[in-house]
């Protein structure tokens, strides 16, 4: 299993060091990525969707994993078909995956056209303004890479209404229409039995039969474990590639992805009665071992997360042990309550878990007050990267 050095942390600039291990030792945390996970996980939603194409939603980065080494791992896993948010994530993808397809979500944004001709991506078209635009750029420039059109079947977010989307059969059965796929975006998904996926189902095969021959998509991560009558021509996962629960009301079926650490910066002990942190929101009950960490909020590890008295607090792996994280979590510091860990088993310097060795990006999701999707999108650029598996 190949890694590589933690000396590839997002951000660095500049010649490399000339002393490797002290640079090493200087970062604040370590984001490990597994990338053979990634794949086993795509390889896994792949298997489940047949005969459906897979592909991959690596916009915000890949959620925070480094689209360029994602991209290429799973393109070597066979994976054609990638999505990213915006065309100059598109840009960053192409370099990684030269004949892949690319489609950007977010569609062609007012004078961008040349740019998608010029990386040859495809733009998720959800307004007849903005077709009418591509249209034009199409006839005047020649450019005949294709684009796809977004119907919006309930979310109320970008896509033609069904309407708009029904106005333009004649032109799709000319056959020269220039659309490679139809999509929409399911609302509820996570949630199995809710009734908005069914209408929204109901909805958009009225407009995969009307658009025939023109590949379709609906379903998202969730959406691949509603059910094969979901799948239709192409599944989009993205969350569950990165190991975050697809199936929230039963176990994960995905592998985890990532592993964050963070370095202890202080070692001290503070007797009962003392506070912790700003507004001194945790009280010491007992003399107590505090290890200060070097990472907060401004590192992606939400304030939410902080120790309170009177409620449970967010916990991290030291030395093996779950510890609960004592006081308000500031921008850079964060404190451990490391009292019932053996005194010789915790150092200054020392790496601490607070997301791997059981600690879910899941349930930091939970004690942050919000999804796994924005703990990943919100891992700051002071960790070192670190990949596993084939880069």
């Amino acid at each position: 299993m190949k890694q590589t050095s933690i000396l590839s942390a997002a951000g660095a600039t500049g010649s490399k060091p000339s002393h490797d291990a002290a640079w090493d030792a200087a970062v604040n945390g370590i984001l490990t990525i597994d990338l053979d996970a990634i794949v086993a996980n795509w390889r896994k939603l792949d298997s489940r969707a047949v005969p459906a194409e897979c592909s991959a939603v690596i916009k915000a980065d890949a959620y925070g994993c480094g689209a360029a080494p994602v991209a290429r791992a799973l393109v070597g896993a066979g994976c054609k078909t990638f999505f990213v948010a915006t065309a100059v994530e598109a840009r960053a993808v192409r370099l990684a995956a030269p004949g892949a397809t690319i489609y950007v979500l977010d569609g062609c944004f007012v004078g961008a056209a040349e740019a998608f001709a010029e990386i040859d991506a495809r733009p998720v078209i959800g307004d007849l303004a903005e077709l009418a635009e591509w249209d034009a750029f199409c006839r005047r420039s020649g450019w005949s890479g294709g684009a796809a059109l977004h119907v919006d079947t309930g979310m109320s977010r970008l896509g033609l209404s069904m309407a708009e989307a029904q106005s333009l059969l004649p032109r799709v059965h000319t056959g020269n229409h220039g659309l490679t796929l139809v999509l929409s975006h399911l609302a509820c998904a996570e949630t199995i039995d809710h009734p908005m996926n069914a209408r929204q189902l109901g909805a958009f095969r009225e407009i995969a039969q009307a658009f025939s021959g023109i590949p379709a998509s609906l379903a998202n991560s969730s959406g691949i474990f509603l059910g094969p009558h979901f799948g239709f021509e192409m599944v989009r996962p993205g969350a569950a590639l990165y190991g975050i629960n697809p199936t929230p009301e039963a176990d994960n079926p995905m592998k985890p992805v990532i592993q964050l650490q963070a370095r202890i910066v202080q070692l001290r002990n503070i007797e009962r009665g003392e506070t912790v942190g700003y507004g001194a929101t945790w009280t010491a009950r007992r003399p107590t071992r505090l290890a200060v960490v070097a990472a907060g909020y401004a590192d992606g590890y939400f304030r939410a997360a902080g120790g309170v008295d009177g409620v449970r607090s967010a916990e991290v792996m030291v030395a093996g042990r779950r510890c609960p994280i004592a006081g308000r979590i500031s921008m850079d510091l964060l404190a451990v309550d490391i009292t019932d860990v053996p005194p010789n088993a915790v150092r200054r310097g020392h790496l601490v878990t607070l997301i791997g060795e059981g600690i879910t990006v899941d349930e930091v999701a939970h004690h942050f007050d919000t999804i796994g999707y924005e703990v990943m999108t919100s891992l700051g650029h002071r960790y070192a990267r670190v990949y596993r598996g084939a880069v």
